[in-house]
């Protein structure tokens, strides 16, 4: 189940926050930031992986198998705009459509309850983990709060990619 991937980084998320929350230099705590939303970038990628194949696997053994080659090389290119306009849509257009209603109501719904936006959140933490990991930088506008707040709320968007691929 694809869930199962968000346990690596909540289980680092805890451990992290821990130390985070014993350090007195702002400095040090802000390197934890990365490498976090390393993690959380990665557990992204996994379960949508797993979606993707699940779904197709589904249909047909033939097309899961097809799901599992292709899939297994998306390679960090799952921000909103990538599921919306390259993924879902080789699937047909009621998936696109299905995505974007559960997309948009999730949206308002965490913006009416906690005044968090899935999609940056989402979004967020795929480019803090692309300036870490690709130009060693350390993002400079996110605190450890922030990542883990948009990891947490991330998430939704990948349980809006799950409960639109289903027959």
């Amino acid at each position: 189940m694809y869930t199962d991937h968000f346990k690596l980084a909540d289980d680092l998320l805890s451990h992290l926050s821990e130390v985070v929350d014993s350090l007195d230099d702002p400095f040090i705590a802000s390197r934890y930031v990365g490498f976090l939303a390393v993690a959380a970038t990665t557990v992204y990628e996994l379960a949508v992986k797993d979606i993707f194949i699940e779904f197709c696997e589904k249909k047909h053994r033939v097309f899961g198998h097809y799901a599992s080659s292709y899939f297994g090389r998306l390679n960090g290119r799952i921000g909103t705009k990538d599921l919306r306009r390259t993924h879902i849509p080789r699937f047909g257009g009621k998936y696109v459509s299905r995505y974007t209603r559960e997309v948009q109501q999730a949206e308002q719904q965490l913006l009416r309850s906690s005044g968090i936006n899935v999609r940056s959140s989402y979004n967020n933490i795929i480019q803090w983990r692309h300036s870490f990991a690709h130009q060693g930088q350390i993002p400079g506008t996110a605190t450890f709060s922030e990542v883990v707040s948009s990891y947490q709320a991330g998430k939704e968007i990948i349980h809006c990619l799950a409960r639109t691929m289903v027959r």
